[in-house]
């Protein structure tokens, strides 16, 4: 079961946001149940935000003020407690990841951030922000390495990563980069509880998914799926369009070179990046 990050409401904005969505529901006389039918969602997701397991969303805060007559007190909270070392449109997912069971990703075009290396990270960071400040561009490369956390721990997620041979192909950081990474996912893909599988260009013909797709399992929650493009992100939780990605992600799965001949073309791509 899913449990609450953190037990005391004033140490923690979430959880001081749980605690008063509760608060104010029982003021109100409404069943979890009660006040989802009143705002369009499950009274099983008003029992996560108040156990602070989800992050409160700023729409459906605006419908619980409407509701419970709150001005905008819990929309205020709920920009307190959206605050998040990743990007918004990714935070939740990235929360999601520290709690699933099984993680299946594909990646398309760059290597999946559980994969990075720190100078990988750092090229990739540059590129999409040319702009920002160095400060700015260390903090988001931080919180990168820091998701990879979960893989150090021996219960960690199944972790399964299908990575397009064009991930593996475009020389992010240059050659030296590069050459670090890929030796970096070969040995990431023989530890235990992962799985690396390269979807070649000639399979892509049999196995379509046109962007980054993560597949998150749960022990007691639905299966959700994160897509992302550049500069925006979604999470996926209508079970229609769940069930869709998964067919996909099985497809490619069958297609894509086996983890061992997978293993072999990491090595050997890695060898053709220490050479001119």
């Amino acid at each position: 079961m899913i449990q609450p990050r953190n037990t005391d409401p004033y140490t923690d904005p979430r959880t001081f946001y749980g605690s008063e969505l509760r608060r104010l529901r029982e003021a109100g006389g409404l069943s979890q149940d009660q006040l989802g039918e009143r705002v369009f969602c499950s009274g099983t997701y008003i029992g996560q935000l108040e156990a602070a397991t989800r992050r409160p969303q700023l729409d459906l805060s605006r419908l619980f003020d409407e509701v419970l007559g709150t001005g905008e007190h819990l929309q205020r909270l709920c920009r307190l407690a959206r605050k998040s070392k990743v990007a918004d449109y990714f935070a939740d997912a990235a929360e999601l990841e520290q709690q699933a069971k099984t993680i299946s990703e594909y990646a398309p075009v760059l290597v999946p951030g559980l994969l990075q290396t720190e100078a990988y990270a750092r090229a990739i960071t540059r590129t999409a922000t040319p702009f920002a400040p160095h400060e700015s561009v260390e903090e988001r490369v931080r919180a990168r390495l820091d998701r990879q956390r979960i893989l150090d721990d021996p219960t960690h997620p199944v972790l399964w990563e299908i990575l397009h041979e064009a991930a593996l192909r475009v020389p992010m950081g240059g050659r030296e980069s590069m050459c670090e990474q890929l030796l970096h996912i070969a040995e990431v893909a023989q530890r235990p509880r992962v799985v690396v599988q390269v979807l070649t260009f000639t399979a892509m013909a049999e196995a379509f998914m046109d962007s980054m797709a993560s597949i998150m399992c749960f022990d007691d929650a639905p299966t959700v799926v994160y897509t992302e493009g550049a500069g925006s992100g979604q999470l996926i939780e209508d079970p229609a369009l769940v069930e869709h990605s998964l067919r996909s992600y099985d497809l490619a799965r069958a297609v894509a070179l086996s983890p061992s001949a997978s293993l072999a073309l990491l090595q050997s791509l890695a060898k053709d990046y220490t050479h001119p």
